[in-house]
């Protein structure tokens, strides 16, 4: 008999898992804080006896040095990784003993990076589970465009040759098991469902419906922006990550949040977007707790950019740190809890600014106003409010010099995205209104849609 838990690391559309049996587990691709594996081990009762990983990732920081070291595993790595740090480099075709009656197969299944290697978990002999990284995800497959812009077409022919592998050595009903794929930039195209097997991607991936040709060529076509930390997320891994610190940061009060805003620094409120609208510091910007705080932020800031983080409660700054952490923000420079009239110094109030939807956008009209749409390009082109001017909210912080002037309506698909980039002009003096709204209510209100 055998086990797999999986850990969901939502905010990053990413998935980890230990699997094993009575006595050992396995560690599939780490987050870096590696204490919910400990614990799920625990919960188990059974020893973490080898961590391995698919591939050096790109999008998030690897827990995988820290976890072998703290339990002693041995660990797992690609034997084509350029890494610095202690491993048992892995081989296509190298077997690892688990527990009774389970092994590890190695399967090489260059693509998503040149050294991507899939593991079959068998028991008896026989596939019990892939576990297939950034490889065969679910509908789709792992981007091959995050290594090196010139090997971009070689590695997406080698994800469509490594998907027939998997198809064609392991068995229908043999359960995929990807890291990527549930909303992660990684992925070269959305999942759909949560749950997949062989024989289902044979019926509906396009890298096993289509020829090579034309499946390189739609691939290539498809792929979408790739946020700014990626660049420093495969040199972290391979270097080997640091253990995280997840205590709590320094308390700022308000005179301290003002200097930290008067030197340039970011200062990050992770309430609501609808709290921040209603009150807010001045100069503050606004990353949701429960939107993709990681992605995001780690997106826009100035890589190495102190940031005081400004929370409802401990319980949300925590949980906010253990995302940052994850994407390589390692220490909030300070922080503070509570509410805005807290965080603003004695003889100062929180400033606001309105939000609406795409019907109130209609009843004011677009004459004299400026409709700016944050959504990324792939977005834009499936139809677009007419007049509107595109920014997309990654790039918006470097380009707010392009926003015309007036009172700035900022939409994006569904509100969050709108609420950062609100929160950014609000903070460069600018009048605006965040449409905190689904594009979907854009032409039901009778906005004007350009499209094709």
């Amino acid at each position: 008999m055998f086990f797999i838990d999986t850990i969901e690391l939502k905010g990053l559309g990413n998935r980890s898992y230990l699997v094993g049996g009575r006595h050992t587990a396995v560690a599939v691709d780490p987050p870096r804080d590696i204490d919910q594996v400990v614990t799920a081990a625990a919960r188990r009762g059974v020893r973490i006896s080898h961590v391995v990983e698919t591939h050096v990732h790109n999008d998030y920081v690897t827990g995988g040095p820290e976890l072998a070291r703290v339990t002693g595993a041995a660990y797992l790595v690609p034997a084509g990784a350029h890494v610095a740090f202690a491993h048992v480099p892995v081989a296509d075709g190298d077997v690892t003993d688990i527990d009774t009656g389970l092994t590890l197969r190695a399967i090489a299944t260059p693509g998503h990076t040149p050294h991507h290697t899939a593991y079959v978990l068998e028991e008896n002999g026989r596939p019990a589970a892939a576990f297939t990284g950034g490889s065969l995800l679910i509908g789709t497959v792992g981007r091959p465009d995050l290594v090196e812009p010139r090997l971009t077409e070689q590695l997406a022919r080698a994800q469509h040759a490594s998907a027939h592998r998997l198809a064609a050595e392991l068995p229908d009903e043999t359960p995929v098991l990807p890291t990527h794929g549930f909303g992660s930039f990684c992925s070269s195209a959305q999942s759909e469902g949560d749950a997949t097997t062989i024989g289902e991607e044979k019926a509906v991936n396009a890298a096993l419906t289509t020829d090579v040709d034309s499946f390189v060529t739609r691939l290539l076509a498809e792929l979408d922006d790739v946020p700014a930390y990626y660049t420093h997320m495969g040199p972290a891994n391979a270097a080997g990550p640091a253990p995280v610190d997840l205590t709590p940061p320094a308390l700022a009060d308000a005179e301290e949040i003002a200097s930290r805003l008067s030197a340039g620094e970011w200062v990050v409120d992770l309430r609501s977007r609808i709290a921040f609208a209603a009150g807010h510091v001045a100069g503050s910007f606004n990353f949701e707790a429960d939107g993709n705080i990681a992605t995001y932020l780690a997106w826009l800031i100035p890589w190495g950019k102190p940031v005081t983080l400004l929370a409802e409660s401990p319980e949300q700054l925590a949980a906010a740190q253990r995302e940052l952490v994850r994407v390589g923000i390692d220490r909030p420079a300070a922080a503070a809890t509570g509410t805005p009239d807290r965080w603003v110094p004695e003889g100062s109030r929180p400033v606001s600014f309105p939000r609406s939807t795409f019907a109130g956008l209609a009843g004011r009209g677009t004459d004299g106003v400026v409709v700016l749409d944050v959504r990324r390009a792939s977005e834009r082109a499936a139809g677009y409010i007419e007049g509107s001017v595109h920014i997309p909210v990654h790039q918006l912080h470097k380009r707010l010099g392009e926003v015309p002037t007036g009172t700035v309506w900022v939409h994006c698909a569904g509100g969050m995205r709108a609420g950062i980039a609100a929160s950014l002009l609000d903070a460069a003096g600018r009048d605006v209104v965040a449409v905190d709204d689904g594009f979907d209510a854009a032409a039901e209100a009778g906005l004007t849609l350009v499209t094709g």
